[in-house]
């Protein structure tokens, strides 16, 4: 291969800049040319096209977000939408590509596969939903993230002695929530993995009360069965009961931002490069993967649509652990 285009798409997070500046570096070590594709298979389909030699991806390393911008895009899940940026790709005599993103990233990297383009992903997801990995790019951020807010958080509901319910990010995935309450020391933790009543809950915020705790903290997935409004609402109406009042964070988009941890730049940039050096070598339809301490390639097949399911061990840990 001459040329390999690269695009990062869907929700972004931190680590997406390192892991493209990894493609761009590793690509001109191995003497192919680059081109970035603005806002995903958005701009794919709108000819957002740009040169991306070594010094473009200057001093982005440390940088959130994805300078290449990113977007949702309902025509390209279109047959005529694949065939108009399949054409796109090779009227730019673009001869591979690595794409950034999560489940719906993968998916749109398969179809071009299915196509006949050759492709590797690269997994980027704060909800570390994706098989295949054991770790996506920008989990770490967004985990330490959500825990400085913990951290300040319980300082508060200390001070006024109350319960705080924290919304985190997870619609599918409860791995951000779980290991938030872990480290944040939560007593309890709600994901769309594990079902739960209203009534557990205020049965934990009772306990606390009872036990003399100065305050009571639990981390809510926003997939769960009820979100933390809800839970709230319930919580509130029985505040008697409850022993606590209660107050309600969510987090939001907030996790999503900031400089890359350590962690994450150097997962990204290893994944980056293993994504762009697979594609030279004459891989495809397959993603890049963190499997223990080493890089594994997983066929698309086997990732998309597969559920990732939560370390059960970990949630019982989390339930000893807020006693």
């Amino acid at each position: 291969m001459r040329r390999i285009g690269v695009l990062t798409s869907g929700g972004d997070g931190p680590g997406f800049n390192p892991c493209v500046r990894a493609v761009v570096r590793m690509a001109a070590s191995l003497g192919v040319e680059v081109v970035g594709i603005r806002r995903g298979y958005a701009g794919l389909l709108d000819h957002e096209f740009v040169d991306l030699p070594a010094r473009a991806v200057g001093g982005i390393i440390g940088r959130g977000g994805t300078f290449l911008g990113t977007a949702r895009s309902a025509e390209f899940a279109t047959r005529g939408g694949q065939l108009d940026g399949l054409r796109n790709l090779n009227e730019a005599e673009i001869e591979g590509l690595v794409v950034i993103g999560g489940d719906g990233t993968m998916r749109g990297g398969q179809k071009l596969q299915d196509l006949g383009f050759p492709v590797i992903g690269v997994p980027g997801s704060i909800d570390n939903d994706l098989a295949g990995t054991d770790m996506c790019i920008g989990v770490d951020t967004a985990l330490n993230t959500a825990l400085d807010a913990i951290d300040r958080i319980k300082d508060t509901a200390s001070s006024h002695q109350r319960a705080f319910l924290v919304e985190v990010m997870g619609r599918n995935s409860g791995y951000l929530a779980l290991m938030t309450g872990i480290a944040g020391g939560a007593e309890l933790v709600c994901i769309p993995e594990v079902a739960f009543e209203l009534a557990d809950v205020e049965r934990t915020v009772t306990d606390a009360y009872i036990k003399g705790k100065s305050h009571c903290i639990i981390v809510v997935a926003e997939g769960a069965r009820y979100n933390a409004v809800r839970i709230a609402e319930y919580l509130n109406a029985r505040r008697e009961e409850a022993g606590f009042s209660v107050r309600v964070t969510i987090l939001g988009h907030i996790q999503r931002g900031g400089s890359p941890s350590a962690f994450d730049r150097v997962l990204a940039t290893r994944l980056g490069s293993a994504a762009t050096r697979a594609l030279v070598e004459g891989r495809r339809g397959e993603m890049v993967g963190l499997v223990g301490n080493d890089i594994a390639l997983t066929p698309f097949g086997k990732i998309i649509g597969e559920p990732k399911p939560i370390d059960v061990k970990m949630f019982q840990l989390a339930g000893v652990l807020a006693r």
